[in-house]
């Protein structure tokens, strides 16, 4: 199967054996413009180096460049040459829509006089030509120059749905800290945040981290190096109550003491607290959120509510994927609405 532009600038596939049979009376039309297997055969491993939002490219490099490229972000091939007239109005106008795009697309340029035959393997027959490359696949191309709204449309459908670097970056960073990995969570968060140094999530991440991996005074000290807008941020005023919630649980008693005290004053809910706090310093996450519980269900205004305050810091540290929290929140509801 291989992929080519069709006349009036759409993209299809097509059997090799079919098109080498034409229909009796169709017109020839234009040269069709396609992708050879071959071409993504030959791919090295490797992605192209992240910084290179434009570089210049050739046929030995075309399968690290564009191929394996495209599968971490789209690539655009322009296949221009230096006698090329249009090529000189589209080739800077890409260029400036790429980097506009602040790395959510790379560019290639390819100079046809130099690299002859590979685009004879793309049939190039007339250039500006360019392509599409989404997957490892080319997914669109156009042939001529376009005006610059039409540019823009162009790059707009190759990004639907595509993720920037940035968020790709935040998923991992999320994806460490989630599994444990807390050094690692913080470095990715500080390399985050050294490129937007007022990133809610960055922030809110390396405070996270930072308490995660035991170093609760660099949470602290990076708290109060921010602005209060920053503070009220979703993401950092969650990382704030977790901090908040470990120096609580700190401060706390002995968990067999507080059992003990608690079995025997049942309506002590001081010390009720104090155990779900000791609890949550020791991990014990459920065991921690059944005791706010029993607090809210025998007394819900104790301390202004002090017990479903709690609750929902310990949702927020925890997260909404946790099974503790989706169970806690569920139990909360039922005893606040019932």
């Amino acid at each position: 199967m291989e992929f080519k532009l069709n006349p009036n600038g759409s993209m299809s596939s097509e059997d090799p054996q079919a098109k080498d049979a034409p229909s009796e009376g169709a017109d020839e039309g234009p040269p069709d413009l396609y992708v050879e297997p071959s071409l993504a055969a030959t791919a090295p491993a490797g992605p192209a180096a992240a910084g290179d939002v434009i570089k210049e490219s050739n046929a030995p490099r075309f399968a690290e460049d564009v191929i394996e490229a495209s599968r971490q972000v789209p690539v655009i091939v322009d296949f221009w040459a230096p006698w090329c007239g249009p090529c000189k109005q589209l080739g800077p106008m890409l260029e400036k829509l790429v980097r506009a795009a602040g790395g959510m697309v790379r560019m290639v340029k390819i100079n046809i006089d130099e690299n002859q035959e590979l685009a004879a393997q793309l049939r190039v027959q007339s250039i500006p030509a360019v392509f599409a490359f989404k997957d490892g696949q080319p997914v669109d191309a156009f042939m001529g120059a376009l005006p610059e709204s039409q540019l823009k449309t162009f790059i707009k459908r190759l990004l639907s749905g595509a993720k920037a670097p940035l968020e790709l970056n935040l998923e991992e960073a999320k994806a460490a800290l989630d599994a444990g990995d807390a050094a690692g969570a913080q470095a990715l968060y500080r390399e985050i945040q050294a490129q937007d140094p007022t990133n809610p999530e960055a922030i809110g991440g390396i405070i996270r981290a930072s308490l995660a991996a035991g170093e609760a005074e660099t949470s602290k000290a990076l708290i109060k190096s921010l602005t209060p807008e920053l503070t009220q941020k979703p993401e950092v005023a969650v990382a704030i109550s977790a901090v908040e919630l470990f120096e609580e649980c700190g401060a706390v008693g002995d968990i067999d003491a507080l059992v003990k005290q608690v079995a025997t004053s049942p309506d002590d809910h001081q010390a009720r607290f104090d155990l779900a706090m000791a609890y949550f310093g020791a991990g014990r996450t459920a065991d921690a959120v059944d005791a706010l519980l029993e607090i809210v269900r025998c007394n819900r205004t104790w301390k202004d509510g002090a017990a479903r305050v709690q609750l929902l810091k310990i949702f927020d540290t925890l997260g909404p994927a946790d099974p503790v929290t989706a169970d806690g929140r569920r139990q909360l509801s039922s005893l606040l609405f019932s």
